[in-house]
């Protein structure tokens, strides 16, 4: 196979993955809720989860395209009870969100980057799983990882490179999205922040039904020939 075979395969999966990828993940959309989640955090602590969670995008993401079919077969799981169980997930943590303290109440404890343990803990849950990295981003991560493999070993390098390149950029664009998100909202104000994260909320509240309600479907119409059945 050329080269040029194998730059073309590599651009390619590299917009496949970042079309497909980038408007599920939209870390932009996912800043407000995480400053929601990381309220009182200090601007250094911020930046310092902020790195921790693209990092963590970046290492999720591509375990979901290079094992995680493998992963679901080991231990005989569904995408639709991974889309029930992270929905599930999504909701419990949106509600939390709705109904945390608003402005002027008593807030909770700042953050301290006292322990990195702890910090490294919730970079993973709830920010990168299922913040920022929920059940429908892991269904298309191990979709996209199929559509990659190839009967040619070299197109099949050639298209994980290209992947793996995409990833790395959503991780970079995560990163950035998330260090800065205080500065895309300062100009709402306290009161305008306040209800643009209950906002926020909200939308992240109908995301988890919406995901709950794609694998509880499934899950009913896999069970609905065996209902029928004589």
């Amino acid at each position: 196979m050329s080269i040029e075979l194998l730059a073309q395969g590599l651009g390619k999966s590299f917009l496949l993955v970042l079309a497909a990828l980038m408007p599920i993940l939209n870390p932009a959309a996912s800043a407000p809720v995480f400053l929601g989640l990381t309220d009182g955090a200090a601007p250094r602590v911020r930046r310092h989860l902020a790195r921790l969670i693209a990092r963590n995008v970046v290492m999720l993401m591509m375990g979901a395209m290079l094992i995680g079919s493998y992963v679901l077969d080991f231990f005989n799981l569904s995408l639709p009870i991974v889309r029930v169980g992270g929905g599930i997930v999504l909701i419990a943590n949106a509600w939390r969100m709705l109904n945390a303290v608003g402005p002027g109440q008593d807030k909770a404890p700042s953050f301290s980057p006292a322990s990195l343990h702890v910090m490294r803990q919730l970079a993973f849950y709830p920010l990168t799983f299922p913040v920022t990295c929920g059940p429908a981003s892991i269904s298309i991560g191990i979709t996209m990882g199929v559509t990659l493999n190839t009967q040619d070993l070299y197109l099949t390098v050639a298209n994980t490179v290209g992947g793996a390149i995409a990833v790395i950029a959503i991780g970079i664009t995560t990163y950035y999205a998330f260090a800065y998100a205080a500065r895309l909202l300062i100009i709402l104000g306290e009161t305008g922040t306040a209800v643009f994260l209950r906002l926020s909320a909200f939308i992240l509240l109908c995301i988890g039904i919406e995901i709950f309600w794609q694998g509880f479907s499934s899950l009913v119409l896999d069970l609905r020939p065996e209902m029928v059945a004589p």
